[in-house]
């Protein structure tokens, strides 16, 4: 069983923080000198696999990425007829997929794009005066003639920008997994390339109506319902796009 390095690192935490609720006990119990040895190993553990956090962002591929073929019927016997309908398929059918265990050629093709923009100012000024012109009859004539101005600004702006625009295509060829009751088939696949100790996986399911399957046992990956795609790699390539693992533990750790 492979352990991911998200699940170790929850693990961990989930072990410091049950070493942590024994902190008290064993400042109580132990001798001076290791009384902080219970908080000393959570913090350890904490920092040490802070680092070793790492979004994965995975698509979730509907499994199993292959089926096969449901076992044939026995054929009831023969009649002595030409045409025997439990076995007839007609001379000039597509060769289309419509049963669990067929394959089907996903072509590919998304590009989506997205942008926005948002901007907002505030802006808010007081001002205040008073006076004292006349005091008549009471003890603070002192106070006569006093004027006192008070005035306040606050302003607020702000701006964002996000854009974004990917585009992916290729095919991959998947297989029936599932006839629903309406007739759509569920299908998944998986197509693995290795290149100079370099490989990439394709992982596609979705839902296909079989109308919109095209000639040459084809379907654009437009046409798919509940699309899951996943294309990742693995190799010196793609190690050298990943964070170390102390850069990750301190922009986890520090607060600004």
């Amino acid at each position: 069983m492979t352990v991911s390095c998200t699940q170790l690192a929850s693990r961990a935490v989930a072990f410091a923080a049950r070493v942590a609720a024994l902190a008290p006990r064993a400042l109580a119990l132990a001798p001076r000198g290791i009384a902080f040895a219970p908080r000393g190993i959570a913090l350890a553990l904490c920092a040490a696999l802070g680092g070793c956090y790492l979004h994965e962002g995975r698509v979730p591929v509907r499994e199993p990425t292959s089926a096969p073929p449901a076992p044939a019927r026995a054929l009831p016997p023969a009649n002595g007829a030409i045409y025997q309908s439990s076995a007839f398929r007609p001379l000039f059918e597509d060769r289309r997929a419509r049963h669990v265990g067929d394959l089907l050629t996903v072509l590919i093709n998304e590009k989506q794009s997205a942008s926005r923009s948002a901007s907002s100012s505030v802006e808010r000024k007081d001002e205040t005066k008073a006076g004292v012109p006349t005091i008549a009859k009471l003890p603070l004539k002192a106070l006569q003639g006093i004027t006192v101005d008070g005035s306040g600004s606050s302003s607020f702006e702000g701006k964002g920008d996000t854009a974004a625009d990917d585009a992916f295509t290729g095919t991959i060829t998947v297989t029936v997994i599932e006839q629903l009751a309406n007739g759509n088939l569920v299908v998944s696949g998986e197509k693995q390339i290795g290149i100079n100790r370099n490989s990439q996986t394709i992982r596609l399911s979705g839902v296909v109506n079989p109308t919109t399957i095209l000639a040459g046992n084809t379907v654009s990956s437009t046409q798919i319902a509940d699309a899951r795609i996943d294309y990742r790699g693995s190799g010196a390539i793609d190690d050298a796009q990943v964070m170390g693992w102390l850069a990750r533990f301190f922009l986890t750790v520090l607060p600004f």
